[in-house]
């Protein structure tokens, strides 16, 4: 080997060295870059034309050069902010985005609502992910995660789940008179009811015993809330029997309703007063019982709301985008969508975070 071949293998190591250090430097440099992976460069000898030509033994050396720049995709710190938008991965995949140049997927999840509600990150992409549908169900129609709906339209109430105890020891002479309710009912609860445009009106429900094992319920709104009614007097809008077992659990339950709201609510309105699944139904009969214990209401739930505005946003840990309303309804907007790859190392990066 000549003098100018021994310098030549010194300067790829002094070359290939230098190739390392860029990479080095890059990865230094990059150490605040949100959403960045390190790099490694990964060497290879360079061997001559055998002396004799006849083994590998007497192979020369002709230096080193850097044979691949490979980006290591190890699990980073996870960092909390301020920002409620921020979004991290925890193990494989990246956050897809769209913009002018095409599709390109990244690390990085520092992401903001742009004026026309997109999510996007900071070079103006559109962060893609999967769709809700008016309920708040994700579909598996994938676009632009953004917030289409401001406003939560009101709902009116459907159902009442009603959770309590019937005192088993009173009697069943007591007459059930509308006209005068609060005294001649053995057990009263409240509750409140929205109509087709989302106002509130308050319920009362009666309860009055009719056998050993037997109850009859009337369901009343105020005269003043009902089409027709006069101020001051009650009108029942449901009634139903609940029939119980010699254990106090629910046997059997019905309901009959028809709430004609007024001020411009649509009439007929039905609202299912339910008390859980009955024995009859194959259910444990345990969400009203009638035990020698006094009676008492534990709980009230209603699927109705008024109308309201986005109050705030947040990102559950399955990346469910979810709307907060003033109203007090949380309702889903979308799931960010994750892209994973057999191969990552193999993915080009374009800058930018990509």
């Amino acid at each position: 080997m000549g003098i100018l071949s021994s310098m030549y293998t010194g300067y790829t190591g002094i070359q290939g060295q230098g190739e390392a250090l860029s990479v080095f430097g890059d990865n230094i440099a990059n150490s605040a870059t949100v959403g960045f992976k390190t790099a490694r460069p990964e060497f290879k000898d360079a061997v001559a034309k055998s002396l004799n030509g006849m083994g590998t033994s007497q192979a020369t050396g002709r230096g080193t050069k850097v044979g691949n720049i490979r980006t290591v995709f190890s699990q980073g710190t996870l960092t909390q902010t301020e920002s409620p938008t921020d979004l991290a991965i925890t193990g494989n995949g990246f956050f897809i985005v769209d913009g002018v140049e095409g599709r390109a997927f990244t690390r990085d999840g520092s992401f903001h609502f742009d004026k026309e509600g997109k999510l996007t990150n900071g070079a103006g992409e559109k962060v893609q992910g999967f769709q809700a549908d008016e309920s708040g169900k994700i579909t598996s129609k994938m676009g632009a995660m953004s917030i289409d709906h401001a406003i939560i339209d009101a709902k009116g109430t459907a159902k009442v789940d009603l959770f309590a105890n019937l005192d088993s020891r009173v009697d069943s002479e007591l007459k059930f008179d509308p006209k005068n309710p609060d005294k001649t009912a053995n057990f009263a609860t409240g509750v409140t009811v929205y109509d087709t445009n989302g106002a509130p009106h308050a319920v009362t429900v009666y309860f009055n015993k009719t056998d050993g094992n037997a109850w009859e319920y009337k369901a009343m709104a105020k005269g003043e809330d009902i089409d027709g009614g006069k101020p001051g007097e009650m009108i029942q809008q449901a009634s139903g029997k609940v029939s119980f077992t010699e254990e106090g659990r629910l046997k059997e339950q019905s309901c009959d309703s028809s709430f004609s709201f007024n001020k411009g609510s649509k009439s007929g309105q039905k609202v299912e007063f339910n008390f859980g699944k009955d024995i009859k139904s194959g259910g444990d009969g345990l969400q009203l019982t009638q035990y020698g214990s006094n009676s008492e209401a534990y709980k009230t739930v209603q699927n109705g709301y008024s109308s309201g505005s986005i109050a705030s946003l947040k990102f559950e840990e399955d990346g469910r985008l979810v709307a907060v309303y003033s109203n007090g309804e949380s309702v889903a907007v979308g799931q960010v969508a994750v892209a994973k790859f057999e191969s990552p190392e193999e993915l080009m990066k374009t800058g930018g975070n990509k």
